[in-house]
Protein backbone atom coordinates (compact mmCIF):
# COMPACT_ATOMS: atom_id res chain seq x y z
CA UNK A 1 0.00 0.00 0.00
CA UNK A 2 1.48 3.46 -1.33
CA UNK A 3 1.28 7.08 1.37
CA UNK A 4 -1.97 8.61 1.32
CA UNK A 5 -2.02 11.27 -0.88
CA UNK A 6 -2.32 14.85 0.65
CA UNK A 7 -6.26 15.98 1.41
CA UNK A 8 -7.99 18.68 1.32
CA UNK A 9 -7.37 19.14 5.32
CA UNK A 10 -4.16 17.89 4.41
CA UNK A 11 -3.77 20.78 2.10
CA UNK A 12 -5.40 23.43 4.83
CA UNK A 13 -2.92 22.82 7.60
CA UNK A 14 0.14 23.37 5.38
CA UNK A 15 -1.38 26.71 4.29
CA UNK A 16 -2.00 27.77 7.89
CA UNK A 17 1.15 26.11 9.71
CA UNK A 18 3.37 29.50 8.97
CA UNK A 19 0.65 31.64 10.67
CA UNK A 20 0.33 29.12 13.52
CA UNK A 21 3.52 28.78 14.48
CA UNK A 22 4.10 32.63 14.96
CA UNK A 23 0.99 32.23 16.97
CA UNK A 24 2.64 29.52 18.77
CA UNK A 25 5.88 31.44 19.33
CA UNK A 26 3.76 34.41 20.88
CA UNK A 27 2.16 32.13 23.19
CA UNK A 28 5.59 30.73 24.26
CA UNK A 29 6.93 34.34 24.77
CA UNK A 30 3.50 35.70 26.85
CA UNK A 31 3.73 32.15 28.90
CA UNK A 32 7.56 33.75 29.91
CA UNK A 33 6.43 37.24 30.57
CA UNK A 34 3.40 35.77 33.09
CA UNK A 35 6.23 34.03 34.85
CA UNK A 36 8.07 36.97 35.55
CA UNK A 37 7.16 38.86 38.63
CA UNK A 38 7.76 42.18 37.32
CA UNK A 39 4.91 41.93 35.27
CA UNK A 40 2.26 41.54 37.98
CA UNK A 41 3.08 44.76 39.95
CA UNK A 42 1.33 46.40 36.83
CA UNK A 43 -2.48 44.81 37.22
CA UNK A 44 -3.43 46.27 33.79
CA UNK A 45 -0.16 44.85 32.12
CA UNK A 46 -1.04 41.40 33.66
CA UNK A 47 -4.40 41.07 32.69
CA UNK A 48 -3.61 41.95 29.14
CA UNK A 49 -1.47 39.44 29.24
CA UNK A 50 -3.45 36.93 30.84
CA UNK A 51 -6.12 37.80 28.32
CA UNK A 52 -3.79 37.18 25.22
CA UNK A 53 -2.06 34.00 26.76
CA UNK A 54 -5.84 32.46 27.00
CA UNK A 55 -6.31 33.29 23.55
CA UNK A 56 -3.49 31.88 22.06
CA UNK A 57 -3.56 29.03 23.86
CA UNK A 58 -6.66 27.82 22.83
CA UNK A 59 -5.22 27.88 19.50
CA UNK A 60 -2.37 25.99 21.01
CA UNK A 61 -4.71 23.18 22.06
CA UNK A 62 -6.19 22.89 19.14
CA UNK A 63 -3.02 22.62 16.67
CA UNK A 64 -1.67 20.49 19.09
CA UNK A 65 -4.61 18.02 18.78
CA UNK A 66 -4.27 17.89 14.76
CA UNK A 67 -0.95 17.74 15.11
CA UNK A 68 -1.37 14.51 16.87
CA UNK A 69 -4.28 13.06 14.29
CA UNK A 70 -1.98 13.76 11.61
CA UNK A 71 0.50 11.91 13.19
CA UNK A 72 -1.20 8.68 13.96
CA UNK A 73 -2.12 8.77 10.53
CA UNK A 74 0.80 8.92 8.81
CA UNK A 75 1.68 6.17 11.23
CA UNK A 76 -0.67 4.13 10.37
CA UNK A 77 -0.21 4.17 6.00
CA UNK A 78 3.41 4.17 7.10
CA UNK A 79 3.06 0.73 9.00
CA UNK A 80 0.53 -0.63 6.33
CA UNK A 81 3.07 0.38 3.19
CA UNK A 82 5.77 -2.13 5.30
CA UNK A 83 2.65 -4.76 5.99
CA UNK A 84 -0.48 -4.31 3.65
CA UNK A 85 -2.50 -6.28 5.94
CA UNK A 86 -2.80 -3.33 8.41
CA UNK A 87 -4.51 -1.20 5.39
CA UNK A 88 -8.34 -1.48 5.94
CA UNK A 89 -7.04 -0.73 10.18
CA UNK A 90 -4.72 2.37 8.58
CA UNK A 91 -8.23 3.46 6.92
CA UNK A 92 -10.65 2.79 9.76
CA UNK A 93 -7.94 4.66 11.72
CA UNK A 94 -8.43 7.78 9.17
CA UNK A 95 -11.93 7.35 8.71
CA UNK A 96 -12.87 7.32 12.68
CA UNK A 97 -10.59 10.65 13.27
CA UNK A 98 -12.24 12.14 10.07
CA UNK A 99 -15.17 14.09 11.88
CA UNK A 100 -12.73 14.72 14.79
CA UNK A 101 -10.61 16.74 12.29
CA UNK A 102 -12.99 18.58 10.45
CA UNK A 103 -14.41 19.90 13.54
CA UNK A 104 -10.79 20.90 15.09
CA UNK A 105 -10.29 22.58 11.79
CA UNK A 106 -13.39 24.60 11.63
CA UNK A 107 -12.16 25.50 15.20
CA UNK A 108 -9.09 26.71 14.24
CA UNK A 109 -10.21 28.45 11.29
CA UNK A 110 -12.84 30.44 13.74
CA UNK A 111 -10.01 30.66 16.25
CA UNK A 112 -7.39 32.27 13.42
CA UNK A 113 -9.78 35.29 12.27
CA UNK A 114 -8.45 38.47 14.08
CA UNK A 115 -10.80 39.27 16.71
CA UNK A 116 -11.69 42.79 18.31
CA UNK A 117 -8.91 43.72 21.17
CA UNK A 118 -11.03 44.92 23.60
CA UNK A 119 -13.46 41.85 23.29
CA UNK A 120 -12.10 40.14 26.45
CA UNK A 121 -12.29 43.10 28.60
CA UNK A 122 -15.64 43.73 30.70
CA UNK A 123 -18.17 46.09 29.80
CA UNK A 124 -19.54 49.53 31.41
CA UNK A 125 -23.42 49.94 29.97
CA UNK A 126 -25.41 53.30 29.72
CA UNK A 127 -29.12 53.07 29.35
CA UNK A 128 -30.58 56.30 28.38
CA UNK A 129 -34.33 57.12 27.89
CA UNK A 130 -35.25 59.01 24.63
CA UNK A 131 -38.25 59.94 22.85
CA UNK A 132 -41.25 59.03 24.37
CA UNK A 133 -41.53 60.90 27.74
CA UNK A 134 -42.16 58.79 31.10
CA UNK A 135 -42.86 55.91 28.36
CA UNK A 136 -39.18 55.90 27.43
CA UNK A 137 -37.80 56.01 30.61
CA UNK A 138 -39.68 52.99 32.01
CA UNK A 139 -38.73 50.62 28.90
CA UNK A 140 -35.17 52.17 29.60
CA UNK A 141 -35.79 50.89 33.14
CA UNK A 142 -36.97 47.34 31.40
CA UNK A 143 -33.54 47.25 29.36
CA UNK A 144 -31.57 47.60 32.73
CA UNK A 145 -33.68 44.89 34.08
CA UNK A 146 -33.07 42.50 30.82
CA UNK A 147 -29.27 42.98 31.03
CA UNK A 148 -29.19 42.35 34.91
CA UNK A 149 -30.75 38.79 34.15
CA UNK A 150 -28.82 38.32 31.40
CA UNK A 151 -25.78 38.60 33.46
CA UNK A 152 -26.90 36.29 36.01
CA UNK A 153 -27.61 34.08 33.79
CA UNK A 154 -23.81 33.88 32.22
CA UNK A 155 -22.22 33.86 35.71
CA UNK A 156 -21.10 38.02 35.77
CA UNK A 157 -21.29 40.35 37.95
CA UNK A 158 -23.45 43.34 37.89
CA UNK A 159 -22.50 46.78 39.64
CA UNK A 160 -24.81 49.62 39.36
CA UNK A 161 -22.26 52.61 38.90
CA UNK A 162 -24.90 55.41 38.47
CA UNK A 163 -28.81 56.08 37.95
CA UNK A 164 -31.27 58.60 37.71
CA UNK A 165 -35.23 57.40 37.77
CA UNK A 166 -38.45 58.94 37.17
CA UNK A 167 -41.44 59.28 39.52
CA UNK A 168 -43.14 56.25 38.04
CA UNK A 169 -40.12 53.63 38.45
CA UNK A 170 -38.75 54.76 34.89
CA UNK A 171 -34.91 55.17 34.27
CA UNK A 172 -33.53 58.58 32.72
CA UNK A 173 -30.06 57.32 32.58
CA UNK A 174 -28.84 54.05 34.12
CA UNK A 175 -24.67 53.23 33.72
CA UNK A 176 -24.11 49.68 34.55
CA UNK A 177 -20.83 47.59 34.99
CA UNK A 178 -20.48 43.96 34.01
CA UNK A 179 -17.89 41.93 34.82
CA UNK A 180 -16.66 38.39 34.62
CA UNK A 181 -13.88 36.33 35.46
CA UNK A 182 -14.28 33.47 32.89
CA UNK A 183 -15.00 35.65 29.35
CA UNK A 184 -14.19 38.47 27.94
CA UNK A 185 -17.91 40.70 28.77
CA UNK A 186 -17.54 42.80 26.08
CA UNK A 187 -17.40 40.54 23.51
CA UNK A 188 -20.76 39.50 23.70
CA UNK A 189 -22.30 43.23 24.70
CA UNK A 190 -20.53 45.22 22.37
CA UNK A 191 -23.64 44.31 19.71
CA UNK A 192 -25.76 46.27 22.56
CA UNK A 193 -24.49 49.44 21.10
CA UNK A 194 -27.27 51.72 19.91
CA UNK A 195 -31.42 52.80 19.59
CA UNK A 196 -34.03 50.21 21.07
CA UNK A 197 -37.46 50.79 20.14
CA UNK A 198 -40.45 49.25 21.96
CA UNK A 199 -44.02 49.39 20.40
CA UNK A 200 -46.75 48.57 23.22
CA UNK A 201 -49.88 50.45 24.86
CA UNK A 202 -48.06 52.87 27.34
CA UNK A 203 -49.18 52.34 31.27
CA UNK A 204 -50.19 55.98 31.39
CA UNK A 205 -52.24 54.98 27.92
CA UNK A 206 -56.33 55.09 29.11
CA UNK A 207 -57.44 54.38 25.40
CA UNK A 208 -55.26 51.48 24.62
CA UNK A 209 -53.65 52.83 21.78
CA UNK A 210 -49.74 51.60 21.20
CA UNK A 211 -47.34 53.80 21.05
CA UNK A 212 -43.71 53.70 19.99
CA UNK A 213 -40.56 55.01 21.74
CA UNK A 214 -36.96 54.26 22.12
CA UNK A 215 -34.13 54.08 24.49
CA UNK A 216 -30.68 54.08 23.80
CA UNK A 217 -27.65 52.34 24.71
CA UNK A 218 -23.76 52.73 24.70
CA UNK A 219 -20.98 49.99 25.77
CA UNK A 220 -17.69 50.95 26.50
CA UNK A 221 -15.27 48.39 27.21
CA UNK A 222 -13.47 48.80 30.51
CA UNK A 223 -10.27 50.01 31.49
CA UNK A 224 -8.53 46.30 32.89
CA UNK A 225 -6.93 48.59 35.75
CA UNK A 226 -6.71 52.81 36.69
CA UNK A 227 -2.88 52.23 35.31
CA UNK A 228 -4.14 51.36 31.86
CA UNK A 229 -5.64 54.97 31.35
CA UNK A 230 -3.63 57.53 33.06
CA UNK A 231 -5.56 60.30 33.99
CA UNK A 232 -3.04 62.92 36.23
CA UNK A 233 -4.62 65.68 38.53
CA UNK A 234 -3.69 68.35 36.10
CA UNK A 235 -5.81 66.77 33.22
CA UNK A 236 -9.42 66.46 35.06
CA UNK A 237 -11.83 69.60 35.85
CA UNK A 238 -14.01 68.06 38.83
CA UNK A 239 -17.15 69.89 39.83
CA UNK A 240 -19.15 68.97 43.02
CA UNK A 241 -23.29 69.55 43.12
CA UNK A 242 -25.77 68.06 45.00
CA UNK A 243 -28.00 64.93 43.30
CA UNK A 244 -31.08 65.09 42.69
CA UNK A 245 -34.15 62.91 42.50
CA UNK A 246 -37.10 62.50 40.43
CA UNK A 247 -38.50 64.99 38.54
CA UNK A 248 -35.38 67.29 39.75
CA UNK A 249 -36.09 67.65 43.88
CA UNK A 250 -33.18 67.55 45.80
CA UNK A 251 -32.54 64.10 47.52
CA UNK A 252 -29.04 64.86 49.28
CA UNK A 253 -28.45 67.99 51.76
CA UNK A 254 -24.28 68.18 50.46
CA UNK A 255 -22.51 68.41 47.28
CA UNK A 256 -21.86 64.71 47.06
CA UNK A 257 -22.53 64.48 42.90
CA UNK A 258 -19.14 64.64 40.76
CA UNK A 259 -18.82 66.05 37.58
CA UNK A 260 -15.41 64.64 35.83
CA UNK A 261 -14.09 66.86 32.62
CA UNK A 262 -10.68 65.29 30.66
CA UNK A 263 -9.80 68.44 29.67
CA UNK A 264 -7.64 67.35 26.49
CA UNK A 265 -10.42 65.31 24.84
CA UNK A 266 -13.49 67.14 26.52
CA UNK A 267 -14.92 64.11 27.56
CA UNK A 268 -17.23 63.93 30.94
CA UNK A 269 -18.44 61.91 33.17
CA UNK A 270 -20.80 62.42 36.39
CA UNK A 271 -21.82 59.82 39.23
CA UNK A 272 -24.76 60.88 41.73
CA UNK A 273 -25.71 57.55 42.81
CA UNK A 274 -23.42 57.28 46.03
CA UNK A 275 -23.82 59.08 49.36
CA UNK A 276 -20.26 59.29 49.60
CA UNK A 277 -18.25 62.33 47.32
CA UNK A 278 -15.82 59.88 47.42
CA UNK A 279 -17.45 56.64 45.77
CA UNK A 280 -18.87 58.94 43.12
CA UNK A 281 -15.71 60.22 42.32
CA UNK A 282 -14.05 56.80 41.95
CA UNK A 283 -17.14 55.88 39.89
CA UNK A 284 -16.98 58.75 37.81
CA UNK A 285 -13.52 57.90 36.89
CA UNK A 286 -14.06 54.30 36.03
CA UNK A 287 -16.79 55.31 33.59
CA UNK A 288 -14.16 58.11 32.21
CA UNK A 289 -11.57 55.87 31.78
CA UNK A 290 -13.90 54.02 29.58
CA UNK A 291 -15.11 56.40 27.90
CA UNK A 292 -11.44 57.44 27.16
CA UNK A 293 -10.25 53.69 25.84
CA UNK A 294 -13.51 53.66 23.93
CA UNK A 295 -12.28 57.02 22.00
CA UNK A 296 -8.89 55.82 21.86
CA UNK A 297 -9.89 52.71 20.19
CA UNK A 298 -12.71 54.62 17.81
CA UNK A 299 -9.75 57.01 16.83
CA UNK A 300 -7.39 53.61 15.93
CA UNK A 301 -9.81 51.65 13.75
CA UNK A 302 -11.38 54.68 11.99
CA UNK A 303 -8.42 54.84 9.42
CA UNK A 304 -9.66 51.20 8.63
CA UNK A 305 -13.26 50.58 8.97
CA UNK A 306 -16.69 52.02 9.99
CA UNK A 307 -17.21 49.06 12.23
CA UNK A 308 -17.38 51.01 15.85
CA UNK A 309 -19.15 53.71 14.67
CA UNK A 310 -22.30 51.54 14.89
CA UNK A 311 -22.96 53.20 18.23
CA UNK A 312 -25.79 55.20 18.27
CA UNK A 313 -24.62 59.62 18.99
CA UNK A 314 -28.04 60.53 19.21
CA UNK A 315 -31.47 58.61 21.08
CA UNK A 316 -33.94 58.81 18.13
CA UNK A 317 -36.37 56.63 16.72
CA UNK A 318 -35.14 56.33 12.83
CA UNK A 319 -31.85 54.81 14.25
CA UNK A 320 -32.63 51.56 15.65
CA UNK A 321 -30.89 48.35 16.04
CA UNK A 322 -33.60 46.44 17.88
CA UNK A 323 -37.49 47.00 17.89
CA UNK A 324 -39.41 45.16 20.85
CA UNK A 325 -43.13 44.68 19.94
CA UNK A 326 -45.06 43.72 22.66
CA UNK A 327 -48.83 43.23 20.98
CA UNK A 328 -46.74 40.42 18.69
CA UNK A 329 -43.99 39.13 21.46
CA UNK A 330 -41.70 39.58 19.07
CA UNK A 331 -38.31 40.90 19.05
CA UNK A 332 -36.56 42.03 15.36
CA UNK A 333 -32.68 42.95 15.41
CA UNK A 334 -32.40 44.81 11.90
CA UNK A 335 -28.88 44.52 11.61
CA UNK A 336 -29.05 40.71 10.85
CA UNK A 337 -32.51 40.70 10.47
CA UNK A 338 -32.66 37.90 13.34
CA UNK A 339 -36.82 37.50 14.52
CA UNK A 340 -38.00 35.21 17.30
CA UNK A 341 -41.34 35.36 18.95
CA UNK A 342 -40.30 35.15 22.71
CA UNK A 343 -40.12 39.08 23.72
CA UNK A 344 -41.25 38.14 26.72
CA UNK A 345 -37.89 35.47 27.70
CA UNK A 346 -35.60 37.97 25.93
CA UNK A 347 -36.98 40.51 28.45
CA UNK A 348 -36.42 37.63 30.79
CA UNK A 349 -32.31 38.09 30.03
CA UNK A 350 -32.51 34.90 27.65
CA UNK A 351 -30.33 37.02 25.15
CA UNK A 352 -27.82 34.44 24.13
CA UNK A 353 -29.81 33.54 20.72
CA UNK A 354 -30.03 37.19 19.63
CA UNK A 355 -26.28 37.98 20.64
CA UNK A 356 -25.14 34.88 18.63
CA UNK A 357 -26.84 36.32 15.62
CA UNK A 358 -24.80 38.69 15.52
CA UNK A 359 -21.49 37.29 16.73
CA UNK A 360 -21.94 34.64 13.89
CA UNK A 361 -22.44 37.83 11.20
CA UNK A 362 -19.25 39.39 12.82
CA UNK A 363 -17.35 36.53 12.05
CA UNK A 364 -18.76 36.60 8.91
CA UNK A 365 -17.39 40.16 7.70
CA UNK A 366 -13.86 39.14 9.51
CA UNK A 367 -13.29 36.35 7.38
CA UNK A 368 -14.36 38.31 4.38
CA UNK A 369 -12.03 40.83 5.04
CA UNK A 370 -9.16 38.38 5.24
CA UNK A 371 -10.38 36.27 2.16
Amino acid sequence: MTSERPTTADQELDALASTVRSLLDEHAQVEQELADPEVHASPGRARTLTRRYAELDRIARVWSRLQQIADDVAAAHELADADPSFADEARELEDSLADEREGLLSDLRDLLVPSDPDDGRDAILEIRAGEGGDESALFASDLARMYERWAGSRGWSTEILDATHTELGGVRELTLALKSSQEGVYGWTKFEGGVHRVQRVPVTESQGRIHTSAAGVLVFPEADAPDEVDLPDSDLRIDVYRSSGPGGQSVNTTDSAVRITHLPTGITASCQNEKSQLQNKEAALRMLRARILAARAEEAAAAESEQRRSQVRTVDRSERVRTYNFPENRVTDHRTGYKAHNLDQVLDGRLDEVIESLRAAEREERLEDIG
